[in-house]
């Protein structure tokens, strides 16, 4: 199974692709996809880069499944936004492509590369190097794409036998629902 990682972000996005195959993980390739060459202002430009990127990459190494990063409320909630409208294009993408997307926290991802769900970045970098036996240290978006798509190599099959025997059911909190908000 070839599993393509995604970390999003509105500057730089990274991306990891690696094989699984039973327990052993192999690299296939990472990198990013940047914005900086674009004004800052013109955010629908700068999303249809990401759109378009990460269609490249699908198309390129033709994955089986993506795990992208969930974004959570920072301090800066302009930022929130602008980020969440990235993961959204990154999303779309995945999905236009026919792509099955799986969504984890840095939490889960670190803890499932690093076995601390607050490690550093540098942690990361590390770990990720050391699992998939690369030569050097990849940067930092890109090795938290691979992080994710390692953490759905391991977390992934247990998700998906749970949901096989239990009615999984997505949250209903904080939808609306049957003219009722929840």
């Amino acid at each position: 199974m070839r599993i393509l990682g995604i970390d999003p972000g509105l500057q730089t996005t990274g991306f990891g692709v690696l094989d699984q195959d039973g327990h052993t993980l192999s690299y296939v390739a990472s990198g990013t996809i940047t914005t900086h060459h674009l004004s800052r202002g013109d955010l629908p430009a700068r999303l249809k880069v990401l759109f378009d990127g990460i269609c490249e990459v699908v198309q390129r190494y033709q994955p089986d499944a993506a795990a992208v990063e969930i974004v959570f409320v920072n301090v800066n909630p302009q930022a929130t936004l602008l980020l969440g409208q990235a993961r959204g294009a990154c999303v779309t993408s995945l999905v236009s492509r026919g792509l099955p997307v799986a969504e984890y926290t840095a939490l889960q991802m670190k803890k499932a590369v690093a076995g601390y769900g607050k490690a550093g970045k540098a942690e990361v970098q590390e770990m990720v190097k050391r699992l998939l036996k690369l030569p050097g240290v990849p940067g930092k978006d890109a090795a938290d794409a691979l992080g994710l798509a390692i953490a759905h190599a391991h977390i992934g099959p247990g998700m998906d036998r749970l949901a096989q025997a239990t009615q999984l059911a997505r949250r209903s909190t904080a939808m609306f629902k049957h003219g009722r908000s929840y």
